[in-house]
């Protein structure tokens, strides 16, 4: 008896639903994606081989660019800190800060690169202004180093928690810029902190390759 051939049906998939799931992830992830603000300063960082990320909670940087101004500032997530430190600063150095002036300081992108004299009138400062604003940066001279009276505040603030400090500075920044930095962080005990570098390719034929290369981990 010959065998009964099944006719061939062509399959027709219907791709609607899963043309809207993939709109709505899309949607999804537009929303809640987090860009990165833009630099507050311009510094070009020196080249390191090192791989080792840093923990990006509870930042706090600090900045020198190519002619030795100093800028201090604290990372978004840390608003509580942020009014604790501003808080701070305003008593121990009697400037009178109004609500809107600490306010300034605690909102997103916020840096400071000013002497204490002049820090009311720059948190008065609108964002176009502030990106027009030439800061003459933080003094750190050994007669007048304040850069350790905002990391003494900054310590305080972040009392109980593990504090990631950053030292950012540009690549042709002098050794006296970094001196009064460290000798800020001296002051109060600091001893630990991470350079931000610009991360490049491991040179052929060094001992870190081949360390890379068998798979082995940094120390």
């Amino acid at each position: 008896m010959p065998k009964v051939k099944m006719p061939r049906k062509s399959t027709n998939v219907d791709m609607t639903a899963m043309c809207d799931v993939a709109f709505l992830l899309l949607s999804f992830f537009i929303l809640t994606t987090k860009f990165k603000s833009p630099d507050s300063v311009e510094v070009v960082t020196p080249k390191s081989v090192s791989t080792k990320p840093v923990d990006e909670k509870n930042v706090v940087i600090v900045t020198m660019d190519k002619e030795g101004k100093v800028y201090y500032s604290v990372g978004d997530d840390n608003v509580e800190q942020k009014q604790e430190i501003i808080d701070m600063i305003d008593q121990g150095k009697s400037l009178g800060l109004s609500d809107k002036e600490k306010a300034a300081f605690a909102k997103s992108g916020s840096f400071i690169g000013v002497p204490f004299s002049m820090l009311k009138s720059y948190l008065q400062l609108n964002e176009e202004q502030v990106k027009n604003y030439k800061a003459p940066g933080i003094p750190i001279d050994s007669a007048n180093n304040e850069l350790s009276v905002w990391m003494n505040a900054t310590t305080r603030a972040f009392s109980g928690a593990k504090m990631t400090l950053l030292v950012k500075g540009d690549n042709n920044a002098k050794y006296p810029t970094f001196k009064g930095v460290i000798d800020a962080f001296k002051a109060n005990e600091i001893f630990k902190f991470s350079m931000v570098t610009d991360p490049e390719g491991v040179p052929e034929g060094t001992a870190l390759s081949a360390k890379r290369a068998s798979g082995s981990k940094e120390e």
